[in-house]
């Protein structure tokens, strides 16, 4: 189910929010547990026993961690094993048997495993669990329903952010409702819906017509205009869920922290990863990079601890090598940049350099993250670069950009930067001008998802 579809808007959510405020405080957890058991069961109920498998082999992990506690190795690494088992059947299953035949010549048969939603956000949540409580930063969580809600919540489960159970705990076990957070919650929900249904959807149907065309078939301009475009969806795409997630959250008292800060306005990659899918970035960072020993090793060790952690970025994307190389894309550019100590260039030649190297770096590596392999690619930005035979009679650039393209990509360059006003939040002429334009973006989001079958998810395969 869909956060922009009208079934969630008109149905589902509605359900939730009264039926959360009429009950009891006591029965709540109880209730938003079985409202996201229903959601996820939505998609695909088969694939709800693996949920409430991993959930069940996290909670009992939590609890022999401390009743086991000579043995607290064995039990943790039993349940890593068993998470990483789950996600490596399903999600890499066939791409191991691909790899393996291509090597060897063989001729296993494919499995042909259809991917469980939303399956690499909740494992890694549920072992971030685990691996907290084997560090003794949280306790175990007794309760069953509430660990299980933990893992589940429906605002984050299918697309992230990554929530550490220590930064929803209290929450979880103790937390206010109120009339601000219910406002601010659905104003930051109407603004990520904005983003997703009014930005990203408009421009991701232009990179969808451009890529598909094939690099022959189209110019480099209009290869540019493709890879632009969908870097343009994919952040207002992701960040826009993530808005939404963030701000449903708030609505049921939960506080989940940010995903996204503004990361096209990086000056290097190393801050573009300090401001991109930031939960999932802490989450390599404080259970990969630090334990293999981060910069506190030599830089030859260093390099290979940033490769280990772009390599195993790429693979959680997807199964998939065009993933892997967008990964090890990335992990490059922060090798390069460490030993140049980049971000001490703070000229304005420097930083205006630096700017556009980091905005070529990435649209570059979407392009890898959008083709379906890694020869399309390829293909592809030979077709950028200009190197590319192009057939006669090609379409231009017209019939793939009309007047909304236009209008639209401009909008969602501006709403790439942060721009800051300082107007008092008392000043009532502005709160009723924010109100008033948050409503008309619902209202048009509506009206856009009533109109359009275009309404995909990105992040929803991963």
């Amino acid at each position: 189910m869909l956060f922009s579809s009208l079934v969630f808007l008109f149905c589902f959510l509605p359900a939730v929010v009264i039926g959360y405020f009429i009950i009891p405080k006591s029965l709540r957890n109880g209730f938003l547990l079985l409202a996201s058991l229903f959601f996820y069961a939505w998609g695909e109920p088969t694939y709800l026993v693996i949920m409430l498998t991993i959930i069940l082999v996290n909670y009992i992990t939590g609890i022999a961690l401390e009743s086991k506690k000579e043995h607290k190795k064995i039990v943790l690494t039993v349940g890593i094993l068993v998470n990483l088992g789950f996600l490596a059947f399903f999600k890499y299953a066939d791409f191991f048997i691909v790899n393996f035949n291509a090597i060897t010549n063989a001729s296993m048969a494919l499995l042909n495993i259809a991917l469980p939603i939303g399956i690499s956000f909740y494992i890694f949540q549920a072992m971030s669990y685990s691996i907290d409580v084997y560090r003794g930063v949280v306790a175990p969580q007794k309760n069953l329903i509430k660990f299980a809600l933990y893992v589940s919540l429906f605002p984050q489960l299918i697309a992230g952010p990554i929530v550490k159970y220590r930064d929803v705990a209290e929450d979880i076990e103790n937390r206010q409702n109120s009339i601000d957070d219910v406002a601010a919650g659905m104003d930051r929900f109407i603004v990520g819906l904005g983003k997703k249904v009014v930005l990203a959807n408009v421009m991701g149907e232009v990179a969808d017509n451009i890529y598909a065309a094939g690099p022959s078939e189209i110019s480099p301009v209009i290869a540019w205009v493709g890879a632009i475009a969908y870097s343009l969806q994919i952040f207002f795409d992701f960040s826009g869920y993530s808005d939404m997630a963030i701000g449903l959250g708030r609505v049921f008292g939960f506080h989940f922290l940010e995903n996204f800060n503004y990361p096209y306005i990086s000056a290097s990659i190393t801050e573009f990863w300090r401001r991109w899918h930031m939960s999932l970035s802490s989450w390599f960072k404080e259970y990969v990079y630090i334990p293999l020993g981060g910069n506190r090793v030599s830089a030859t060790r260093n390099n290979i601890n940033l490769l280990i952690v772009f390599f195993t970025t790429g693979l959680w994307h997807g199964a998939s090598w065009n993933f892997i190389i967008w990964g090890l894309w990335h992990g490059m550019f922060l090798m390069i940049e460490k030993r140049l100590n980049i971000e001490s260039y703070n000229s304005l030649l420097g930083k205006v350099f630096r700017h556009i190297y980091v905005i070529l770096a990435f649209v570059f590596g979407w392009v890898f993250f959008r083709a379906d392999d890694l020869t399309s690619a390829v293909a592809y930005i030979k077709t950028m670069l200009g190197l590319t035979a192009i057939k006669a009679n090609i379409a231009g650039l017209d019939y793939y950009v009309d007047q909304k393209v236009v209008i639209i990509g401009i909008l969602a360059l501006i709403f790439c930067y942060p721009w800051k006003f300082n107007v008092p939040t008392e000043n009532k002429v502005y709160m009723i001008g924010r109100k008033i334009g948050l409503l008309c973006i619902l209202l048009y989001a509506i009206s856009a998802i009533a109109a359009s079958t275009y309404n995909p998810f990105i992040y929803f395969r991963f």
